[in-house]
């Protein structure tokens, strides 16, 4: 199970990454994988209640790799961790299976409290670097974290969020012919939720001044109508007033 597991993990890097040129490099230079390995450890050793050692393990592991996971927290399969430098992944989170993470992204807690209290990443969830989820909230499957949003609400599955505080841009889902979702790695382009209100509004405000335009030119005929209409009726009381005068 362990070596299938192993296998798993070295097959994912290669399917997101495309720099990654053998099963070799992948085993000795990517700290993404080593801090799997240290943590499945440092995990069986939190299970088995043999918590300070385990926290040794987790400790050594930060320091050989720049990725912070506790011992407690729950990592599913084939999860991808690209560069991971800066990563922190509290004790309560739960990383479900195809998980993508990058540099410096947060599964943090924001209680003191005991118990849940960090996030929970479904299946094929894609986190941009740099991005923080904070509370016991749920990031619902296939959905993309846009790099540097902070999310604090539960994302609904197959959303694209982005900003501070994040915000749901888009709901879709995409898959292959087999059923298979399609991993969208492309985090950095994303919609902008401030770009497209102030779009709505240019477009608005484009509107009303053609109506504007519009209205005074309306008013202009009209008012030349009118200017028009007094010329004849001041040259009737004219005509008016020199038969009364005769």
């Amino acid at each position: 199970m362990m070596w299938q597991e192993i296998k798993e993990d070295i097959q994912a890097v290669f399917e997101r990454d495309p720099a990654a040129r053998s099963t070799w490099e992948v085993m000795l230079a990517y700290p993404g994988f080593h801090v799997l390995l240290f943590h499945r450890l440092a995990h069986w050793l939190w299970e088995c209640q043999l918590t300070t050692l385990a926290r040794l393990v987790s400790h050594v592991s930060r320091f050989l790799t720049g990725i912070e996971i506790h011992p407690g927290a729950r990592i599913g399969r084939r999860v991808f961790i690209d560069h991971g430098m800066g990563v922190v992944i509290g004790e309560t989170a739960e990383v479900g299976n195809d998980v993508t993470l990058y540099q410096g992204v947060s599964l943090a807690g924001t209680s003191l409290e005991r118990g849940k209290r960090h996030p929970t990443i479904e299946d094929w969830v894609v986190i941009g670097a740099g991005a923080a989820i904070l509370g016991p909230i749920t990031i619902g499957r296939h959905s993309r974290i846009g790099a540097g949003s902070v999310v604090v609400h539960a994302v609904p599955a197959h959303s694209t969020v982005v900003g501070v505080p994040g915000k749901v841009v888009k709901e879709e889902g995409r898959h292959q012919p087999s059923g298979r979702p399609i991993v969208d790695l492309d985090h950095a382009d994303l919609p902008d939720p401030v770009t497209r209100a102030l779009s709505a509004l240019l477009t608005s405000m484009e509107q009303l001044e053609r109506r504007l335009d519009e209205v005074s030119s309306r008013q202009g005929s009209l008012e030349g109508k009118f200017a028009e209409e007094g010329e004849e009726l001041q040259r009737v009381r004219e005509l008016l007033k020199n038969g009364n005068s005769q």
